[in-house]
Order: structure tokens, then sequence, then C-alpha cells
């Protein structure tokens, strides 16, 4: 089990990271940093990172409707485009979306098929 990241820690080598950042942006890329300055700039990189996975963690959204929008935000789509993908008609998705309509199974299946959502969270939703 990894510790626990302080606050102060993470402040650290947010900041650090930062600097080596804008050397890089600088001098035109990675590979104008020094070994040490790469090494440095990966551990502070990795500390940051576990810091934010363990205080900003976003949940996801709890209803279809919310999984479907956050899809079609992440896979920059329209509401036509996934109802394509999803093999269903743009009517029924806007149904689906204003909770006029209960998702089908096939739908389900298809959102867990098509676009990778945990079948188990689909089915506690729905």
């Amino acid at each position: 089990m990894e510790k626990e990241i302080a606050k102060k820690e993470f402040i650290t080598a947010e900041n650090r990271m930062n600097d080596l950042l804008a050397i890089v942006t600088k001098k035109g890329g990675f590979e104008h940093l020094t070994k040490k300055e790469g090494a440095e700039l990966d551990k502070y990189t990795k500390i940051v990172k576990r810091y934010e996975d363990m205080h900003y963690t976003i949940p996801l959204p709890q209803t279809v409707q919310g999984l479907i929008e956050l899809k079609m935000f992440e896979n920059k789509l329209k509401q036509k485009d996934l109802a394509k993908m999803l093999n269903t008609t743009d009517t029924k998705l806007s149904e689906i979306m204003h909770n006029k309509r209960k998702p089908s199974i096939s739908f389900l299946k298809a959102m867990n098929q098509i676009l990778g959502i945990d079948g188990n969270l689909l089915l506690k939703i729905a």
C-alpha cells in the first residue's frame, strides 16, 4: 500500500513539475532536459498524479442519461451520431435521454459493447 501524500508535498511536487515543464516549453521539447531533470519530472509527475487520484476523483454519473451525456462529451459525438452507433433512432435516444422512455435491454447491451460502459452499472441504474 502506498503512503498518503501530504498536501504540502503535493504542492512542492506540482510547483517543481510546472517549473520543469516550463523549461521543456521554452527549449522546445523533452529531449532538451538533462537526465537528472527528466528523472525529476517523472518523479514529481507521479507524486502529483497519485495525490490527485486520491483526492480529486470524479464519480461516474448515476443515471443512464448522465452516462449517455458523458460518453457523448468524451467522444465528441452529436446525439444523431450516437444513435447511429447504438443502432437506434434519434427519437428513441432523445426519449431515453429526457426520461420519457426506459432503455431496452438491447439498448443497454449496445451501451456496454459499443461504449464500454460496465454492464453491472447499467443494470443497477436502469
